[in-house]
C-alpha cells in the first residue's frame, strides 16, 4: 500500500525532526520545510496532509494556508495548524481559514499522530458514500466527485464542511446532537471541542449563502437542516 505523504512546515528544526521521526515510525512518508517560502516551492499537490506552524518568518503559516486555499489544485489538501499560541481566538481564526484541525504547543506526540490519522481518515472517508447528487434548490452536491455547487458555481468547501452538508441534506428535518455529529463527521478517538463544531457550522452557513438559514441551531439539542 502506498504511504500517505505528509509535509511538516515549521521553523524549529528540532521539532520537525521529532515529528518526522515519529510519523515515519507510524508508516507515513514525511518531508519537512523550515519556512513557508521553502514549502511553497515544493510539489504541494503530492501531499495528503500538511502540518503547518502559524508563527514563522516573512511568510506566516496563515499566509501559506491562504495561498493553498486559493489554489484549486491545493485547496482540498487537509491542513493541521501547529502553534505555540493557545488562545481560543487563534484556534477559531485557524479554523475559519479552512484548517481541518488545530494543535497547540506543547503537545504530546501521541496526540499529533492521532489527529493526523483522524484527519486523513476523514479525507478518505466518503469514497464509499452513495454515488448520488444531493440537491436542495440551486444547491447541489455530487457525493461521488466530492463537488458542491451553488447556482452552478463551485463552492470551495473543506472536507469537514462537505461532510456536514452531506449529512444535513441526507437527513433534512432531523436534529443531530453534538455526539452524533462527532461520530458521523469527526469520528473515533480524538478529542474535538464543541467550539470546533460551532466554527465549522458557522463557516458552512456563510459559504452556502441564503441556504445557510436552513442550518438551524436547537439550543440544548444540536443542529439540523430545517425545511
Amino acid at each position: 500500500m502506498e504511504k500517505a505523504k505528509i509535509l511538516v512546515v515549521d521553523d524549529e528544526e528540532s521539532l520537525c525532526e521529532i515529528l518526522q521521526f515519529n510519523l515515519e515510525t507510524e508508516g507515513f512518508e514525511v518531508n519537512v520545510a523550515y519556512s513557508a517560502e521553502q514549502a511553497l516551492k515544493m510539489p504541494l499537490e503530492e501531499y495528503a496532509l500538511v502540518l503547518l506552524d502559524i508563527m514563522m518568518g516573512a511568510v506566516s503559516g496563515v499566509k501559506m494556508a491562504q495561498i493553498m486555499k486559493q489554489d484549486e489544485k491545493l485547496a482540498g489538501i487537509p491542513i493541521i495548524f501547529i502553534t505555540a499560541k493557545d488562545a481560543e481566538d487563534d484556534m477559531v481564526y485557524g479554523l475559519n481559514l479552512g484548517a481541518d484541525d488545530y494543535i497547540a504547543k506543547p503537545f504530546a506526540i501521541r496526540e499529533v499522530v492521532a489527529r493526523v490519522k483522524s484527519v486523513l481518515r476523514r479525507s478518505k472517508k466518503g469514497e464509499s458514500n452513495a454515488v448520488t447528487v444531493l440537491t436542495f434548490g440551486t444547491l447541489a452536491i455530487d457525493t461521488d466527485k466530492k463537488n458542491c455547487t451553488l447556482d452552478g458555481e463551485e463552492l470551495k468547501l473543506t472536507k469537514t464542511e462537505m461532510e456536514l452538508l452531506v449529512m444535513f441534506l441526507q437527513h433534512k428535518g432531523r436534529i443531530f446532537t453534538r455526539e452524533e455529529i462527532l461520530k458521523r463527521v469527526w469520528k473515533d478517538e480524538v478529542i474535538v471541542l464543541d467550539r470546533t463544531i460551532d466554527v465549522n457550522i458557522t463557516r458552512l452557513r456563510k459559504k452556502i449563502g441564503d441556504y445557510g438559514k436552513y442550518i438551524v441551531t436547537r439550543l440544548g439539542y444540536g443542529y439540523g437542516f430545517d425545511v
